[in-house]
């Protein structure tokens, strides 16, 4: 009796992807240089936001896996991890994702504050004026950012806060 199951094409592809992502993630360790997206040429992995204001998240990258979360928040901070076609393996904050189609994407560089409270000061300085209070969950648009200060647009506000207590910027990321 034949033990092997035949697969249908889509899902014997999206083994492959994922098991090409995970072979590219385990090289980009092994190496010195940041990894590169076969499809944008652009580092893997980086931050993107979501550009819609609900985007199905799959388990795999075509419209024939399943769905197992929504995004509901548009600018959404999100990590892609990995490429596949016109499909993109994204994470949140927590860890959660999936693979998302690409037009539902965006490059615009967003943040996620984790403090409860945090200050949004005038001057990267612990001791600058108060422009506002931001609470957890707000969603600020990333600006410039020195080795442990950020500037972020958020509700009209504009200002600095510690690099630590925000996600959406890795520790060693500067941007001017």
């Amino acid at each position: 009796m034949n033990s092997f199951v035949r697969w249908p094409r889509v899902a014997r592809m999206a083994v492959c992807a994922v098991l090409l992502a995970s072979a590219a993630a385990v090289a980009q360790e092994a190496s010195d240089g940041p990894a590169i997206g076969p499809e944008t040429n652009l580092p893997v992995p980086r931050f993107v936001s979501l550009n819609a204001g609900e985007a199905n998240v799959r388990r795999g990258p075509s419209l024939s896996h399943r769905i197992d979360w929504v995004f509901k928040r548009r600018n959404m901070p999100l990590q892609l991890v990995a490429e596949y076609g016109q499909w993109r393996r994204v994470i949140d904050r927590d860890g959660q994702g999936g693979w998302i189609h690409y037009t539902l994407l965006s490059g615009a560089r967003t943040v996620l504050v984790n403090e409860e409270r945090t200050t949004l000061r005038a001057r990267p300085d612990p001791d600058a004026t108060e422009n506002a209070i931001l609470e957890q969950g707000v969603i600020a648009r990333l600006g410039e950012c020195e080795p442990d200060w950020c500037q972020l647009n958020a509700g009209g506000y504009r200002g600095w806060v510690p690099k630590s207590d925000i996600w959406g910027v890795t520790p060693e990321e500067l941007r001017e």
